[in-house]
């Protein structure tokens, strides 16, 4: 059964970080707020866990829609193929904030994405998923709480994400009430920026 634990961005208790950021090291799958829709996620370096959220999806590994939550672009390099210039100012107005960028992946990505050509990178304005990654000092393998209802896409409720994923999960992050507006994903991995899915981020302010 997994834990139900309360932060808030005003008042992040370090001791609950640290129990998270253990959790995540040790293979958990953890759901927390962010600066959309509520995410389910792992530590990258931990390929049973990418493995174990990949079956909730219902998908393998190769075939998930997976994106990184990163803290900043200060990694980013690690993970990507060399970006130009052009590129890299869309990334710097674009985060931290409500997108999802396509980017290029290196051969640096764990071997469960050895297939990957591509990776989708965000970095979320919110206070508690951001010091979750910068302790644990690496990405965060994310997927979004989708509803299965059919007028609403997503759970915004902790409360109720609770009930629907306390057997599948190993801790429960209630940051308060999340959105209901995914980000806005754009593919910059090719010559030409295309807006995949328009969300909550505002597309004009990128200049793309």
């Amino acid at each position: 059964m997994a834990k139900f634990i309360k932060i808030y961005n005003d008042h992040t208790d370090q001791i609950l970080i640290d129990e998270v950021v253990e959790t995540l090291r040790n293979g958990g799958l953890v759901i927390y707020p962010t600066d959309t829709v509520y995410g389910l996620g792992v530590d990258i370096n931990n390929s049973k866990a990418i493995e174990k959220l990949a079956r909730l999806k219902e998908k393998k590994v190769d075939q998930a829609n997976f994106t990184f939550l990163f803290p900043d672009l200060s990694n980013l390099s690690e993970y990507t193929k060399q970006i130009d210039t052009g590129t890299f100012k869309i990334l710097k107005k674009a985060f931290p904030g409500p997108y999802t960028m396509i980017l290029p992946a290196n051969n640096n990505l764990p071997k469960v994405f050895k297939k990957r050509k591509t990776f989708g990178i965000r970095i979320p304005n919110n206070s508690i998923i951001q010091k979750i990654i910068n302790q644990l000092g690496r990405p965060i393998v994310n997927i979004s709480i989708k509803d299965e209802d059919e007028v609403v896409e997503y759970t915004t409720d902790p409360e109720l994400i609770y009930e629907k994923w306390r057997k599948k999960v190993d801790i429960i992050i209630d940051g308060g009430y999340g959105d209901n507006n995914p980000s806005t994903v754009i593919d910059l991995s090719n010559d030409e920026p295309e807006i995949i899915r328009e969300g909550k981020g505002n597309i004009d302010m990128l200049n793309l």
